[in-house]
């Protein structure tokens, strides 16, 4: 339950407090007076989307912090603890949003996303307004609901089916590395046969892919290396050039060598030199003679890197990883040659498996179908206390096979959809076909009074659902409100005394214009005499009017003893 709530510079409200009372929470006032900034404070603080709309005129940000009492052993906790926020007794939710569009959220001081703050909000409360409430409407939220009124029946089939999808999915992926089917396979084989005999007839070699690039790079300069080798042959070999230089310089220094030993040190050093620049000499006229363009090698050298660069983007970028790959895929080919025993196996575990599946999913349909029964009649009582006397609800299963059972999910093979027909002699159609906005409001109720016990909610919030009815149909969905509110909390903007005086907690919303010239939405608790005040201006009458007084403590007095018949 939501136990208090603070709203800082939200819309009208510069500041306000909220103490919330475990039972009907009853919101009202004059229309425009700003009940409706409650309600998307409360959103706001639940994780709904924000602009700078929300944000008071004047000032730079907003804020609103809720606190919540968490139900023991509830999911709200365990939303907690999977986001890694500690679950204690309370929730305290804080949220601010700047006029720069920045903003930030707290759970229990630890920041977190809007996302995760929904992940626990969800749990916690159920927010019913004049639109939102039409969310039954949809087949999706139908079917959860439906689950809901099942309850743990529902949980034995549902782990069991999960268990069989597990085994379903590890099959599948077995057979796909067998290739699926014996079509499938025989073109998996078609396949890989083809890319084997493409990296074999390549036949790749460690190293050659670099030993090629060298060579084209030689093709590509060969005129570039024919005049350098040209000109080391000149600047050594020429008369006059480096070599004559140095047997000049090595029988100047022989002649000097009976004079010390470091002249004929220095003798054997010129002849070495001279022999090492002889053999330099040799190997550059060498390489100059072998100097030459070979069309047919260069092409034949473009053509080899061109293949080994296809052959590496198609099977992994270098030629080891052709290398690997071609060692998978014949790891494959092996496989799937000799896979007709293990496939015929798998694929015989497959169909046990589905026809179990499928059987688990009627189970599950027959559970539904019997709680869809007694939920549908507990509906339909409602709605006649709610003054729809005609009123006929059902579900509507899809019908499905035993071939379906290929796509079953964890929850089965359900699809359903809620029917309704609010007129003796009208055919059940779905809601959104036939269902008016009264209605509507009055099915939710009657859906909220039946599940209660089951949905885990701790409070629900209703935005003027009450809207269009009066009469006696006011006074049973006051009834209704009380009863929901000894289970879960109720917060409810109405317009309608009748709940007003059933309320457990009421509260003032009214606008007041300041000193300064500006509007400011203030909101206060009521009691005693206050309370009775505003009954009677919801009765429509005059604040003086002694009957209306009268009528007010009359109607307050049958609500109480309403409610001590609930107890």
């Amino acid at each position: 339950m939501i136990q208090s709530l603070t709203i800082e510079n939200v819309a009208l409200i510069e500041r306000a407090e909220i103490e919330f009372g475990e039972g009907l929470n009853v919101l009202s006032g004059e229309t425009g007076a700003g009940k409706s900034v409650i309600l998307d404070s409360i959103n706001f603080v639940l994780g709904a989307k924000a602009d700078k709309s929300i944000i008071r005129h004047g000032a730079d940000g907003c804020s609103v912090r809720a606190v919540f009492r968490l139900p023991e052993g509830g999911a709200a906790a365990a939303a907690m603890e999977e986001i890694g926020v500690g679950a204690d007794e309370l929730a305290v939710v804080a949220r601010r949003y700047r006029s720069d569009g920045r903003g930030d959220i707290k759970i229990n001081g630890v920041t977190v996303s809007a996302s995760m703050l929904r992940k626990v909000t969800s749990h916690l409360v159920d927010v019913h307004g004049q639109s939102e409430h039409f969310s039954l409407m949809s087949e999706a939220n139908q079917f959860r609901l439906l689950d809901k009124a099942a309850g743990p029946a529902l949980d034995a089939p549902k782990a069991k089916l999960s268990a069989l999808l597990g085994d379903v999915r590890r099959i599948r992926g077995e057979l796909r590395t067998l290739g699926g089917d014996e079509g499938e396979r025989g073109r998996r084989l078609d396949i890989l046969r083809y890319q084997i005999d493409e990296i074999d007839r390549a036949a790749l070699q460690e190293g050659e892919k670099e030993r090629l690039t060298e060579r084209r790079r030689y093709f590509s300069n060969v005129e570039k290396i024919a005049e350098g080798l040209g000109e080391a042959v000149q600047a050594l070999s020429a008369e006059g050039a480096a070599l004559d230089a140095l047997r000049t310089a090595r029988h100047a220094v022989a002649a000097l060598s009976p004079f010390g030993a470091e002249f004929a040190e220095l003798g054997e050093r010129l002849e070495s030199t001279l022999i090492d620049a002889e053999d330099a000499a040799e190997t550059a006229s060498q390489l100059l003679d072998g100097t030459a363009y070979d069309e047919r090698e260069a092409q034949e050298t473009e053509d080899r890197l061109d293949l080994i660069r296809a052959l590496e983007k198609k099977y992994g970028g270098s030629v080891e990883a052709v290398a690997a790959y071609r060692r998978s895929v014949g790891e494959e080919f092996d496989l799937l040659t000799h896979s007709d025993e293990k496939f015929a196996e798998l694929s015989a575990a497959l169909e046990r498996d589905l026809k179990e599946v499928y059987a688990v999913c009627c189970g599950m349909t027959d559970i539904r179908r019997a709680a869809a029964v007694r939920f549908c009649a507990r509906v339909e009582e409602q709605l006649r206390t709610l003054n729809i006397k005609n009123a006929r609800f059902c579900v509507e299963f899809a019908p499905y096979g035993e071939d379906d059972a290929a796509r079953a999910t964890a929850d089965g093979l359900d699809a359903v959809s809620f029917l309704f027909s609010a007129n003796a002699g009208e055919p059940l159609k779905p809601l959104n076909k036939v269902i008016s906005g009264g209605e509507m409001s009055r099915l939710m109720l009657a859906v909220k009074t039946c599940m209660t016990d089951s949905d885990g909610i701790s409070c629900y919030i209703f935005d003027e659902i009450d809207a269009g009815i009066g009469g006696e149909t006011a006074k049973t969905v006051a009834e209704k409100f009380a009863v929901i509110a000894q289970k879960t909390q109720i917060v409810a903007v109405s317009h309608l005394a009748q709940i007003a005086a059933m309320a457990d907690e009421n509260f003032l919303i009214s606008k007041e214009e300041g000193e300064d010239g500006k509007t400011r939405t203030k909101i206060r608790a009521l009691e005693g005499e206050e309370r009775r005040e505003e009954i009677v201006r919801l009765l429509g009458a005059a604040a003086d009017s002694a009957a209306a007084r009268t009528l007010a403590d009359e109607l307050c007095g049958r609500c109480a003893a309403f409610k001590t018949t609930l107890q």
